[in-house]
C-alpha cells in the first residue's frame, strides 16, 4: 500500500474527524508541504539533458545532477582563474540547458623587471593592463600596442621612460695650435704656451628606457671658465729662392698691397719710417713681424693704419712718386719670423 493511499485512508477516518480546526489545519500545511517536497524530489532527482559548451566545443550530457557546478563535476570540468560559467554554478540543472564555458586567455605581462602570467577575458591589451593594475606613464612604451588583440600567448611588454633634466660641470678641452717659425730647426717643436682647459655649466635632456639612458640632449652650455689654447712652435723647413737667394719662411700669405711716404710721424712701434717698414693689423700680423714682400723685399711691421684690416699691408716709401708707381697690387708676403 502506497503512503499515498494510507493518508488518504486515515483523512477520513475517525482519527482525523477527531482533530480540533487548528489542529486540522496545522496537518493539511504539513501534508501540503510534504507534497512539495516530494515533487521537488521527484524534478532534481530526474535525469536531464543539457549541453557544455566548452570554449566553442560541444558536449551532450545525460545527468541527474542537480546544479551547473553537479553537472561539471560529473564530467570531470575544470575550471582555472578568470574561466566564465553561464548560468552560474549555483543555477539549478534544468533539462535543455546550455551551458556555455568562456576559457579566459593565458598571456604574460613583462613590466618593472618582472614578468605577471596572467588569465584574462578581456579583448585589447589595454583593458588587460587596466585589469592587472598596470598603468603606463605618459611616456612609457607599450608593445604590441594599447589597441591590440589580446591572443593566445602573447608577453605584453611595458617599458618605463622616464625624461630627466640633468645639471653638469663638463670639461672644455683645449686645441692645440702649430706656428712655423725659422728659429728652430726643420722639424723640431717648442710648446710656445702651455694649454689649459676651461669648464662650462651644462644642462641636458636625458631619456631613460628601463633605467638604461637611450638618448640625451644638450639644452644649454655656459662658459664658466674658457679653455687656453695651447701653441705649439714648428721648425719651418719651407723655402723659397728670391735673387739668388734662398728664403726659409714660416708662413705664406696672399695679401693686397698699397703705399705710402713721410707723414711727419713716427711710425706706431716710435720708430722713424724708412723703407722695409710696414704697416699691418696687428691682430693678423703681430707688429714687429719680419716679413718678405713679393717685388718690395725685407720689411717688418711696424705701423698701423686705419684702413689697414685684415689681410691689407701697406708698404713705405721714401717719395711720393715711388708710392705712387707702387699703387695698389696683390702679392704673396711670406712671414719669416
Amino acid at each position: 500500500m502506497s503512503w499515498k493511499k494510507s493518508l488518504l485512508d486515515w483523512w477520513g477516518s475517525a482519527g482525523y474527524k477527531k482533530c480540533s480546526e487548528k489542529n486540522r489545519s496545522v496537518l493539511k500545511a504539513a501534508v501540503s508541504l510534504m507534497v512539495v517536497l516530494f515533487v521537488l524530489a521527484i524534478g532534481v532527482r530526474a535525469e536531464k539533458s543539457v549541453v557544455i559548451i566548452d570554449d566553442g566545443k560541444e558536449l551532450a550530457v545525460r545527468t541527474y545532477a542537480g546544479t551547473v557546478a553537479d553537472a561539471l563535476a560529473v564530467k570531470d570540468i575544470v575550471l582555472l582563474n578568470n574561466d566564465e560559467v553561464t548560468p552560474s554554478l549555483d543555477s539549478a540543472l534544468v533539462s535543455g540547458m546550455a551551458i556555455r564555458i568562456d576559457r579566459a586567455t593565458d598571456v604574460s605581462i613583462s613590466v618593472d623587471g618582472r614578468m605577471l602570467p596572467v588569465r584574462t577575458q578581456c579583448r585589447v591589451v589595454g583593458d588587460l593592463l587596466n585589469e592587472a593594475g598596470v598603468a603606463p606613464g605618459p611616456e612609457d612604451e607599450v608593445s604590441p600596442a594599447l589597441n591590440s588583440a589580446v591572443t593566445p600567448g602573447m608577453n605584453v611588454v611595458v617599458a618605463r621612460v622616464v625624461t630627466k633634466t640633468e645639471e653638469k660641470e663638463a670639461v672644455v678641452n683645449f686645441e692645440t695650435e702649430q706656428k712655423y717659425t725659422v728659429n728652430l730647426p726643420q722639424g723640431t717643436t717648442r710648446i710656445a704656451e702651455e694649454g689649459r682647459n676651461g669648464t662650462a655649466q651644462q644642462i641636458w635632456k636625458v631619456k631613460y628606457k628601463d633605467g638604461i639612458e637611450i638618448a640625451r640632449q644638450l639644452v644649454s652650455s655656459k662658459m664658466i671658465a674658457p679653455p687656453v689654447n695651447q701653441l705649439v712652435m714648428v721648425g719651418s723647413g719651407l723655402v723659397v729662392s728670391r735673387g739668388g737667394e734662398n728664403i726659409r719662411y714660416a708662413e705664406a700669405i696672399d695679401m693686397v698691397a698699397s703705399a705710402y711716404t713721410h707723414t711727419g710721424n713716427n711710425t706706431s712701434c716710435g720708430v722713424a719710417p724708412h723703407y722695409g717698414v710696414a704697416a699691418v693689423d696687428p691682430a693678423f700680423i703681430p707688429l714687429w713681424t719680419k716679413l718678405y714682400v713679393e717685388g718690395y723685399g725685407y720689411a717688418t711691421a711696424l705701423d698701423v693704419g686705419g684702413s689697414i684690416k685684415g689681410n691689407r699691408i701697406d708698404l713705405f716709401f721714401e717719395s711720393y712718386n715711388e708710392a705712387m708707381r707702387w699703387g695698389i697690387r696683390n702679392v704673396e708676403v711670406y712671414r719669416i719670423d
